[in-house]
């Protein structure tokens, strides 16, 4: 079973990604995945797309989504997999996480025109594919595109993460309730890429052990996001806790993303995949 070509965290235009969920799809089937999973932030529109390309590709589809927590000062993401998109406890409480975004976007085109750079929010909006999630990665492309950067990336590390002069506090899902909503929905609740976040392990060793009391079961050993001294942290951390191992390229687009569909290491093989559970 770890053998597999499973892609479990990828996004398309209904959040941030670039290409629609069929085209996601499409490239996915190209690359050799046969286990695929779309997982929108805070969104459940694009799975009914995503689904039928995935069939008609003959790939095996996962219903999915990211959900946006806040955990004191930190943003942190939950996968949830396996979830029915119909449930009514999930979609009302994804309403209340992406209630507030536009808000936040405009409070971070204000922000960054105080420091001289203008247009950034009716910049951002030429990106936007689902005009209820605006995101920073919508405002990361256009910064890009009007040189104010190289990449997506020094737009984050210099404007957009926290202590820096775009970002905009918002209040997301409570851990507590983005594992209820993911329960509730019958799906099965994931870490998304664990190396990402500027925690001390000290304090991420705090958010795996609230985790694992709330029934989490799996966390992201291998993913877009991860080196390999990455992969081997968290291949522990899964053995230590009793976690479910994913697979992940965290796939937004291409030239974009650091990790193409299904190009992600594979799993370590020891590990119990998440997949043995879908």
């Amino acid at each position: 079973m770890s053998n597999i070509n499973a892609d479990l965290h990828s996004h398309s235009t209904v959040s941030d990604g670039l290409l629609a969920p069929a085209a996601v799809a499409a490239r996915a089937a190209a690359n050799g995945v046969t286990l695929w999973a779309l997982t929108d932030h805070d969104e459940l529109g694009g799975l009914t797309e995503g689904r039928q390309a995935a069939k008609a590709l003959g790939m095996r589809f996962v219903d999915g989504v990211e959900i946006s927590v806040s955990w004191g000062a930190q943003t942190l993401h939950i996968v949830g997999l396996g979830i029915d998109p119909a449930h009514q406890a999930l979609v009302d409480g994804l309403i209340s996480v992406r209630a507030g975004r536009d808000g936040r976007a405009r409070g971070m085109g204000d922000a960054l025109a105080a420091i001289g750079i203008r247009g950034a929010y009716a910049g951002a909006l030429k990106y936007v594919g689902n005009p209820a999630l605006v995101s920073r990665s919508h405002f990361a492309r256009y910064l890009v595109e009007t040189g104010v950067a190289r990449d997506v990336k020094q737009v984050f590390d210099h404007y957009l993460v926290r202590g820096k002069p775009g970002f905009v506090e918002h209040q997301w899902a409570s851990l507590d309730d983005a594992l209820a909503w993911i329960h509730a929905a019958g799906g099965l609740a994931v870490v998304a890429h664990p190396g990402r976040y500027r925690l001390s392990k000290a304090a991420l060793d705090e958010v795996f052990v609230r985790f694992k009391e709330l029934g989490g079961e799996a966390i992201e050993v291998v993913s877009g996001s991860h080196g390999r001294e990455a992969t081997l942290e968290f291949a522990r951390v899964a053995r230590r806790y009793g976690f479910l191992a994913s697979r992940a390229s965290d796939f937004h687009g291409p030239r974009e993303s650091a990790v193409d569909l299904g190009r992600a290491d594979a799993l370590p093989a020891d590990l119990i995949p998440v997949w043995s559970r879908l």
